[in-house]
């Protein structure tokens, strides 16, 4: 029989029972007349299941009531006065060591069994303290528990295994225990603080690493809040009722300054099958380094604020990146006459004159400030009243850690009395500042037309150096080896040879295209035509050249556009070009009437556009994936403006759209 009192963890009452599980010496168990009447009071419907279904088969007690939370026991209790109750410890809305004195006050003759996952002497202590006969972890087997609720209510437990007086237990407790207790090692010897609690947050387990932090001892927290130890009680309540009532999984907390300590609790819900709350689990890390060295930022950063705001002589504030005003300081009120109010958030081209504006030299000075760090210039700029003053400016381009750009920071002051000084003695300030802006505004043009006209060059040559290889290795390869080639090789070759001079051929004629529409040279031959006449003929042309894709046309005869023809098939055959070259079979083409347009529009069953290229597909250069030459789509566009019409993408329908003038039908 004593070996038996080992195969479950309970605590009991000192002085009443035993600890080999028995009653204790001159008590004897009393003749109940019946089966031992009980109440089951367990969040968990499939424990509740088989300790009632256990209990029945055994004869010796039945179960008279069952309850999902504190409020059901304390219910339950009033009503039925059983002879014993299995209390869980974790659950819902009130656990089971706040209802256990209210159960024994309304019923006090119940004997409360608190059944528990938390093997926690002190915990059980706890319990005992607060009235219960005993304490029972949930590694015990089903044949524990009824003993255990056999012995606390005045029986003798060594009936219910017959005469060989052994439990059935099948060792499956001993696996369990056996992995409790490495959980515990771990959890024991953890150098963060970690606690185990109930829904409510009553603490039910903590290692010696959260008391430490906290100054208390492990048995002073077991059985207490742990929104009381951490000072944080109603941030524990708000967190508790996230997870319970709202199903989060996990909350962070950051708690209450305490003496100079700042600490945060991370708390996590560990969950039934059913996806049902069980309890708590806190990991709580002393954060007081990181909170120090944050204040610390904070009011360096606060103390630079104020010092950058009181300064009168100097407007100081910050752009974002694209030169939005996010600050301004008292002397940039002082200076250019706009509150904060009304300033913040407007674009900082708002102070320059209006023909530096139309210039975009306000652009300009940013794209200088980014590339060199720096950039500092004088001239004139306007106050909110209209009046204009001479400045002194640098812009400062700002970036973090990461080199990531977060904006600009510019000071301005005011040098207009040193301006009209210089005025005085022959307006040499003035005409100099004009000189520079204009100076300024040449060499933008002249680095932008020669940073046009390198990735000109550097485009033509990528592309010209795949056909003319070909063409050069093709032919010396049939002038070496004719003879020795089979004809199936030369027909290869000669078609390999025959698409480079198509390549060159288009190419040469994409760049004298560009050229004449840079250069407006290019000449134009409007007349009425019949779309259908102009697209069939070129769709011909486009299915011998794309053998292998499938071109599809619905263009009805009757619709006229003034146009030029030529240059109308050289829309088709570029935008054919690019569904062939970025998209998918079939390639289909169709033209109607929208107003005083046609719309001719060609789309593919490809992926579409990335959305990122949408805003430049037309531009000169601009080229998915780094093929081509990023011309096509730009003479498209130019050449449909040069018609009077527009080319424009419907990403909706992943298809090209070009509009060219209509001309009514004579009836």
């Amino acid at each position: 029989m004593a070996e038996r009192g080992r195969q479950w963890r309970s605590w009991r009452q000192p002085g009443a029972w035993s600890l080999t599980g028995y009653p204790a010496p001159g008590r004897e168990s009393p003749d109940r007349g019946g089966p031992l009447r009980v109440v089951l009071v367990d969040d968990s419907a499939d424990v509740r299941t088989l300790v009632r279904t256990h209990l029945r088969l055994s004869g010796v007690a039945v179960v008279e009531g069952e309850g999902a939370n504190g409020a059901d026991a304390v219910d339950l209790a009033r009503r039925l006065q059983p002879d014993a109750m299995l209390l869980d410890v974790s659950m819902p809305d009130v656990d089971g060591l706040t209802a256990l004195p209210q159960v024994l006050e309304v019923s006090p003759a119940t004997k409360v069994v608190m059944f528990s996952g938390f093997d926690e002497e002190q915990l059980a202590l706890r319990a005992l303290a607060l009235g219960a006969s005993s304490y029972l972890t949930k590694t015990s087997s089903l044949d524990a528990v009824l003993a255990e609720l056999v012995l606390v209510a005045g029986g003798d437990p060594s009936s219910l295994w017959g005469d060989g007086g052994e439990s059935k237990d099948d060792g499956a407790a001993e696996l369990l225990g056996d992995q409790v207790e490495r959980f515990e090692s771990v959890f024991d010897d953890a150098a963060i603080g970690m606690a185990t609690m109930t829904l409510q947050g009553s603490i039910v387990r903590a290692n010696a690493a959260l008391a430490r932090m906290l100054g208390r001892t492990v048995a002073d927290l077991l059985g207490g809040s742990y929104g009381a130890a951490v000072s944080d009680e109603e941030g524990l309540r708000a967190a508790t009722e996230s997870i319970v009532e709202q199903g989060v999984d996990v909350v962070t907390l950051e708690h209450p300054r305490s003496a100079e300590v700042y600490r945060r609790s991370t708390l996590t819900v560990v969950r039934d099958r059913a996806g049902g709350p069980l309890y708590l689990f806190a990991q709580c890390q002393d954060v007081t380094e990181q909170r120090l060295a944050e204040l610390e930022l904070q009011r360096s950063e606060q103390r630079f604020r104020l010092m950058v705001d009181v300064v009168r002589d100097y407007a100081i504030f910050m752009l974002d990146p694209e030169g939005r005003i996010t600050s301004w300081n008292l002397g940039a009120q002082r200076t250019k006459g706009w509150s904060a109010d009304e300033i913040i958030g407007q674009h900082f081209r708002i102070f320059y004159p209006a023909e530096q504006q139309q210039l975009r030299h306000p652009e300009h000075e940013l794209e200088l400030a980014l590339r060199d760090g720096v950039y500092q210039e004088e001239g004139w700029r306007v106050r909110k009243d209209g009046s204009e003053f001479w400045a002194h400016v640098t812009i400062t381009a700002i970036l973090n850690e990461a080199g990531e750009h977060l904006g600009f920071a510019k000071v301005t002051r005011d040098h207009t009395e040193r301006m009209q000084l210089l005025e005085q003695q022959g307006h040499y300030a003035q005409a100099l500042a004009e000189a520079n802006v204009s100076l300024e505004a040449a060499n933008a043009d002249l680095a932008a037309a020669a940073d046009a006209q390198a990735r000109l060059l550097a485009v033509t040559a990528h592309e010209l150096r795949t056909p003319v290889g070909v063409l050069t290795m093709s032919a010396r390869l049939l002038a070496d080896n004719l003879d020795r080639l089979e004809a199936d090789e030369r027909d290869e070759l000669l078609a390999g040879m025959q698409s480079s001079a198509t390549r060159l051929q288009r190419l040469l004629g994409d760049l004298l295209t560009t050229v004449r529409l840079e250069a407006a040279t290019l000449a134009l031959e409007l007349e009425v035509h019949d779309v259908a006449e102009v697209v069939g003929p070129a769709l011909s042309r486009l299915r011998i050249a794309h053998p292998d894709a499938v071109i599809e046309a619905e263009v009805p005869d009757g619709l006229l556009a003034r146009v030029d023809a030529d240059r109308l098939a050289q829309i088709i055959d570029n935008l054919v070009a690019n569904a062939a070259t970025y998209g998918e079979s079939p390639i289909r083409v169709s033209a109607t009437a929208a107003g005083s347009v046609v719309e001719i529009t060609v789309g593919d069953a490809g992926p579409g556009v990335p959305p990122e290229l949408h805003d430049r597909l037309f531009e000169r250069f601009a080229t998915r994936s780094g093929r081509g030459t990023g011309l096509g789509l730009h003479i498209v566009r130019e050449l449909a403006r040069a018609q009077g019409g527009e080319a424009s993408y419907r990403a909706e329908h992943n298809a090209f759209v070009v509009t060219v003038p209509a001309v009514p039908r004579v009836r």
